[in-house]
Parts: C-alpha cells; structure tokens; sequence
C-alpha cells in the first residue's frame, strides 16, 4: 500500500540492489506496514558494489534455473519479510516458512498466500527479500516475478506493473498510547492538532491529510520506526491496517487500536492485491483462477493464524 520511488533513482537502485532474499535489509530506508512492513538503496554505489549485485543477479537466475531443470518451475516472489503479519523474518523454520538467503525464513500471511498460488499453478515458490521501494523496480527489472506484499492497488502503480483480484481487504485504524490524550477517538478528526505519522510511500501516509489540523509528521523509512516514534512520544499516532495493528498491540500492553466510527474514518482502498509485469497476461490470469479458489473466510483465518504466531517483538 505504497508509492513509487522516484525515476531519478531508479538506475542507482538496479545497482544496488541485490536479488537474494537475504541480501536487502526490510528495514533500510523505505516505506508501513501493510501492512504489514522498507527502503531506497543509497546513492554513490561504488563499482565493488554494482559487481556483487551483478553476481548476486546471476545467483538469482541459477537457482531458478535450478528449479526449472528439476522439473518445477519457480515463482520468484518479493516481499519485504518485515510487516509483520504479513511478511516477517524468522530463524526457525517451521510449515508455514518458506526459506531466504542467509539461513532465516520467511513467514506470515503474504508467504501462506504466495505458497498456495504457486502450488496451484503448478510452481514452486521462492521469497526474495527486498526493500518496500525496490519491490516494482525489481519485477519490471525481471528480478523477480510478482510481489505479495499487502501492496493496494493504485492508478500510479497501474502505469507500471498490472494487479490480480484483492486476495485481502483490511480496515485503515490509528494506533495510539492506551493512556495517551487520544485513546478514546472515535473520527479522524479527533486528531486534528495531533501529530500523526505513517510510512513513507504508503496510502497510510497519504491519508494523513484528511485530518484537518493535523501536524503531517514525515514518513517513517519503516512501520516499526513509526511505532518506535509513537512510544518515544514524537508523535500521537500512527496510521496502520487492523492487523498490522492487531499484531503490534499484542507485543505492546502501551498502545491501543481507534478503530473509527462509520463515516467517520479515512477514505482510501483497503485492499491488497498481487503484482506482476503488464506483459504477463498468462501469469496473471492463473494467478487471478487460483485466487478464486480461495475462500473469504479461508483468507481471513489464514490471517487470524499469522497474527497469532508471528513474533512478539514484530
């Protein structure tokens, strides 16, 4: 549920960027969750630098290769294993884990979904780990071949990539101190004079503005910075997705879930939908079938099971 990066940094981003799941941190500079879960690579990328991504590509495409040659052909999807429930890190494998380079796991609801459509279009899946702002640029860069990683379907990103069905639709909530000034809100506009941050490139940041009055804190590079924030008293709220919430005040006993009266809430799409390249109509469509398949009470358990096992410090 986030923006582009900007095109000017696009070319020093392909440089720097590395394709192995392990090889980008999810929380270097970046965007929310959503939610869950970020970032641009730096500039002035040296030529050591561009060499290893170079080899890191290379490595990508091997074991791809791999999986083809073994009979199984491989879905690469991206995600930045830190918006937690939607996609975390984890050292402990378990059934619901899907390996990155490194030796950690990847896990949460976008890594059970990812799973299941591979599996149904005849694929085995692949996580690759990637900064939030790296995530398009890598599909259009053939890095990787769909992101799930709670991103909304928007009109900007529409010129850029295509998108299936929703396989989520959330709800936009506040999380605030439990014994804090705001905890009984029930409409955005209670916040008017409040500072209130979301996470850069990401409808949770955009819609801050619907709140007249508001200070418009900057964007977090991260979700977890934004919470972080939050507890550190720079700002009054943080703009987040119910489950992305649900997850951090469970870890947190200091901090509280508005969720806001009808009418009176923030006005943006909820869903979450998976990306592909515009040119792969055939990928797309399978995926679409195999999204069919899958119940909404089906989605909304797989959800409930990652917000109950995924890390408390998530």
């Amino acid at each position: 549920m986030k923006k582009l990066l900007s095109r000017s940094l696009s070319a020093l981003l392909v440089a720097s960027m590395l394709v192995g799941c392990g090889s980008l941190s999810g929380a270097a500079s970046g965007s929310a969750g959503a939610g869950s879960s970020s970032g641009t690579a730096t500039s002035g990328a040296s030529s050591s630098t561009s060499e290893a991504s170079a080899e890191s590509a290379s490595s990508g495409s091997a074991s791809t290769d791999a999986g083809s040659a073994a009979g199984t052909e491989v879905l690469r999807v991206g995600m930045e294993c830190n918006y937690a429930p939607f996609n975390w890190t984890t050292t402990t494998e378990t059934d619901t884990t899907k390996p990155i380079e490194g030796g950690d796991f990847a896990d949460g609801y976008d890594v059970v979904i990812a799973t299941k459509l591979a599996e149904a279009t005849g694929k085995e899946v692949q996580i690759v780990k990637l900064d939030w702002d790296n995530l398009i640029l890598s599909l259009k860069n053939n890095q990787i071949d769909a992101i799930i990683a709670g991103m909304t379907d928007t009109p900007e990103r529409e010129q850029e990539v295509a998108f299936t069905s929703p396989y989520y639709e959330s709800e936009e909530v506040m999380i605030v101190k439990k014994d804090g000034k705001y905890a009984g809100a029930t409409s955005i506009q209670d916040f008017s004079g409040a500072t209130v941050q979301g996470q850069m490139n990401t409808v949770y940041d955009e819609v801050i503005d619907q709140i007249e009055g508001v200070t418009h804190q900057p964007a977090a590079e991260t979700f977890p910075a934004a919470i972080q924030a939050l507890q550190a008293g720079a700002v009054d709220g943080v703009v987040s997705e119910l489950p992305v919430a649900n997850g951090v005040v469970a870890a947190n006993s200091d901090l509280a879930i508005i969720r806001f009266d009808e009418g009176k809430g923030f006005e943006a799409d909820t869903t979450v939908s998976v990306a592909v390249r515009k040119e792969d109509t055939e990928l797309k469509d399978a995926l679409d079938k195999a999204l069919s398949d899958i119940s909404v009470d089906e989605r909304n358990k797989l959800m409930e099971e990652a917000v109950e096992r995924q890390p408390a410090n998530e």
